[in-house]
């Protein structure tokens, strides 16, 4: 492996991340002298349906997607050992989850900052076509603090023509995962993507899950009832009005994403 990569000019560094079927590695580019982060999956440790469905989907979606809060794919390489390396922009300022694991709740304005940018980002995908799937803090990366980068579309999906056609695939982590999700009925992949935002806004701001995800009907019977936010975080009215919005169990009449970057939360005064 390291002798491929320094054969096509990167030299490894240190492990960043790991998933399901891959690893993220730290690494130098000696030709463009910078450091970059490069995914590498292995096709003989994957699963049938992850290296015949998934793999290729997520290949085609990240050469096609081109945003300033999407974490950029310069280059992919194969190895003659079965090795999918996708040398992509590095992030140096870790994950949303590790930033509220480490600082505890971010402030309101800070929030609101960071997650106007993941909102383009779905913005652009949805408009593009693409449905994330997969949205949560870890694939929220920090660039310079004040960047926020979309990574990870292991599991996206590029959205049909008829919008009338669902998904039934499930996907994603079940802390994020929209009631329709974890039911198993047929979903609207947009919708599912909006309510996975409305848990990493409520995780930035509460610094806790807003559902337990140990029990599922448990779980379940929670989203239903409807999300409440800590009062001791003094978060504003139109705070707590986007996040139940985003939250709404009826998929129904869950907002787009479009209703979503127009709520007043994003102009109001702090």
């Amino acid at each position: 492996m390291d002798n491929f990569l320094l054969a096509n000019g990167y030299q490894l560094g240190k492990t960043i991340g790991e998933g399901t079927y891959s690893k993220v590695k730290e690494a130098f580019c000696t030709k463009h002298q910078r450091k970059v982060a490069i995914k590498i999956i292995d096709k003989m440790e994957g699963p049938e349906e992850f290296i015949q469905r998934f793999l290729p989907r997520e290949l085609q979606i990240v050469r096609r997607l081109k945003h300033k809060n999407i974490i950029q794919v310069y280059e992919t390489l194969e190895s003659d050992d079965g090795k999918i390396y996708l040398v992509m922009e590095l992030a140096e300022g870790g994950d949303i989850f590790d930033c509220v694991l480490q600082s505890g709740p971010l402030s309101e304005s800070r929030a609101r900052m960071l997650f106007y940018q993941l909102v383009e980002a779905v913005r652009y995908c949805h408009s593009h076509g693409v449905a994330h799937r997969d949205l949560k803090c870890e694939n929220a990366l920090l660039h310079k603090d004040t960047y926020l980068k979309l990574t990870d579309f292991g599991f996206a999906t590029l959205l049909p023509l008829s919008y009338t056609e669902l998904s039934r695939t499930f996907c994603g982590s079940t802390a994020y995962a929209a009631p329709e999700v974890l039911q198993g009925v047929p979903y609207d992949s947009k919708k599912g993507d909006i309510w996975s935002l409305g848990v990493v806004l409520y995780v930035m701001l509460c610094a806790s899950q807003p559902f337990d995800d140990t029990d599922i009907p448990k779980m379940l019977w929670q989203q239903q009832k409807g999300v409440s936010v800590p009062r001791h975080l003094g978060l504003s009215n139109q705070c707590q009005d986007l996040i139940g919005r985003l939250l709404e169990p009826d998929m129904i009449l869950r907002p787009s994403i479009e209703d979503v970057i127009c709520h007043e939360w994003f102009s109001a005064p702090l």
